[in-house]
């Protein structure tokens, strides 16, 4: 017998959040519009992901609220952006338990300098969660030696939710 597609034998919210955000590449998605990656030929280039997948996945995330398509560019929206704890949370999981070289990407507070805890919080501030906006996001020790511009780009610091420059093209900041 073939399993399902979906959850909707499932009376459960995280089965309902899982039709959104629970197909492979999603979460990594995500995780790359929180640190600036806004244009389909960026998230092509950075997940190897194949075409038609990633513009089923970027439908899916349009449809449910959690981007918007604004031209050219894909933004997260304010659904999207308080996925920030459980893309961090998870993100911190697989460092703990598959993390063998360490983190790949250190989250610093804007505001005072500190690397914020595991649990999103900075301890230097009276352990405050800091929302995406307020951190820039470093090099860890295990950050990868992929050569496309996207990865390029990651390698310098920078804040969170800021376009990342790719080929010396900027894409514009939003108000």
């Amino acid at each position: 017998m073939a399993l399902g597609k979906d959850y909707s034998g499932q009376d459960c919210t995280l089965a309902r959040a899982l039709e959104v955000v629970g197909e492979r590449w999603t979460l990594l998605i995500v995780r790359d519009a929180f640190y600036g990656v806004r244009r389909f030929s960026d998230f092509l280039v950075h997940l190897d992901i194949p075409r038609a997948v990633l513009s089923a996945r970027l439908s899916t995330l349009v449809e449910h609220g959690v981007l918007a398509k604004e031209g050219h560019e894909y933004v997260l929206t304010e659904a999207g952006l308080s996925l920030w704890p459980v893309v961090h949370g998870l993100a911190r999981w697989g460092e703990q338990n598959f993390g063998e070289h360490g983190s790949c990407r250190w989250f610093v507070h804007g505001a005072c300098g500190t690397r914020i805890g595991l649990d999103g919080t900075c301890p230097a501030c009276g352990g405050a969660p800091v929302p995406p906006a307020d951190l820039e996001i470093h090099p860890g020790p295990a950050a990868g030696l992929r050569q496309d511009a996207v990865s390029k780009a990651l390698r310098k610091p920078h804040r969170m939710l800021t376009p990342v420059e790719t080929d010396g093209f900027r894409t514009p900041a939003r108000a």
